[in-house]
């Protein structure tokens, strides 16, 4: 197997999101990716799948099943028939896959032909880019141009706000939520709560790339770009990346002091202090503190996490097969989205985190099926305490903490299944495949 696909999906990307693709290249590259795999098969090879599949196939199943009730309507949310509502499951649907394809073909991969070594390297550059994004998105709010995908598009359809969301690269979401509009962070992601979720799951590889480097150098050039990444994530204002980062980084330490590395515990004693230092003397702290007195999204969240639970009494096993927008705003039914305000109503039930997607959209067969994955891949690498093995831990630990207010299609959830196969493929026993596939 090549392991093409995979290292033009990670190393390109940056030219993905400049051409309009974005998200969209994934189940482009699926394509050969399964390909691959249907070669693999014929040649009489055993195509492997990851611990705990069936859970994952169990979470697909509650996914195709939701459309025999994209219909119906709980109480509270416009009305709308199954056909309006079937383009976005389609869309969910279609990443699903090519993402589960992603999996198993990164799982399948010889490491003769993509070492556990590269995959984290690509990783480790993705963060850097999500830094790079960060900084554009910061000093260059306003910043975005009409990729060449957008101008292909008919102008009735690249209008359509979910369209241009997709096509269309931008460097941050202009927002108000600290008494004036600000620009946060999106670049290349799409969303700041993207950039933010996929900094997570990113900066522990890049943590790995860099203590396998054998320079001072490359280590001091890393050292610089974390303090320079302080800057974009602050500026978020973003607060779950702030708790994610935090929770990342107390997982690590413990995890690498069992390992007997006490040294982790002391550095990440070190870090909290001097990012304390910085904020304190720096407007960086000003900004923090805004942010903290400001919790405008906190109602819209609690809003919709009890229309999510609402929905999900009404419809426990399966859910309702999708999104739905609810009627009005979380104060008044007349109070709706409009030109002048953008976010004065009409919320999206399951939008606010994947968890309360999973419970609304796909009931509880999908979200255990889907919880129950990652938490039994957790479970069953628990005891690789190499550094991969715990980033990886840590990257599915950082994805059970963001569904409380992240969602994770798409980005995310392909970087969590890239954090699954690189603990999965570690168990796996070397074949000559493996040795001389390159």
């Amino acid at each position: 197997m090549s392991a093409w696909p995979l290292v033009a999906l990670l190393a390109l990307y940056p030219l993905w999101w400049a051409l309009g693709l974005g998200v969209l290249i994934f189940p482009i590259l699926a394509v050969p990716m399964a390909v691959q795999l249907v070669r693999k098969h014929r040649r009489g090879e055993a195509v492997k799948l990851p611990p705990g599949f069936p859970l994952w196939l169990l979470f697909l199943g509650a996914v195709i099943i939701g459309v025999a009730v994209l219909g119906a309507d709980p109480d509270g949310v416009v009305q709308a028939g199954a056909a309006e509502r079937v383009s976005g499951v389609a869309f969910r649907l279609v990443e699903y896959v090519s993402l589960t394809v992603l999996l198993i073909y990164a799982g399948n991969l010889p490491t003769g032909a993509l070492s556990q070594t590269r995959l984290v390297k690509l990783l480790a550059w993705l963060f850097v880019v999500t830094v790079a994004g960060g900084l554009l998105g910061t000093f260059a709010g306003h910043f975005g141009f009409t990729s060449p995908v957008e101008l292909l598009l008919p102008a009735g359809v690249r209008g359509k706000g979910f369209i241009k969301s997709l096509v269309h690269p931008y460097a941050a979401q202009i927002m108000d939520l600290v008494g004036d509009p600000q620009p946060r962070p999106a670049a290349p992601w799409g969303y700041t709560n993207t950039w933010g979720n996929n900094f997570c799951l990113l900066v522990v590889w890049f943590a790995v790339a860099v203590r396998a480097a054998a320079t001072r150098r490359v280590k001091t050039a890393a050292l610089a770009l974390l303090v320079v990444a302080a800057v974009p994530v602050v500026h978020s204002l973003n607060r779950g990346l702030w708790i994610g980062l935090g929770v990342t980084l107390a997982y690590v330490a413990v995890r690498q002091a069992q390992a007997g590395r006490l040294g982790m515990l002391l550095a990440g004693a070190g870090a909290a202090a001097a990012l304390a230092g910085v904020l304190a003397v720096t407007p960086l702290g000003d900004v923090v503190t805004k942010r903290l007195e400001n919790g405008k999204s906190n109602g819209v969240r609690m809003y919709l996490t009890e229309r999510a639970l609402d929905g999900f009494r009404q419809s426990p096993l399966v859910g309702f097969g999708s999104t739905r927008n609810t009627v009005g705003g979380r104060q008044s039914i007349t109070v709706g989205e409009s030109a002048a305000c953008e976010r004065c109503g009409n919320f999206t039930v399951g939008g606010n985190g994947q968890l309360w997607q999973l419970l609304f959209a796909h009931g509880a067969v999908g979200a255990v099926g889907y919880l129950g994955f990652f938490g039994y891949g957790l479970w069953r690498f628990r005891r690789d305490r190499t550094p991969i093995g715990i980033a990886g831990q840590a990257a599915i630990v950082g994805t059970f903490v963001a569904m409380f207010w992240y969602n994770s299609l798409v980005t995310p959830l392909a970087f969590t299944f890239l954090a699954y196969a690189l603990l999965w493929r570690a168990t796996l026993p070397k074949t000559n495949s493996d040795r001389g596939d390159a």
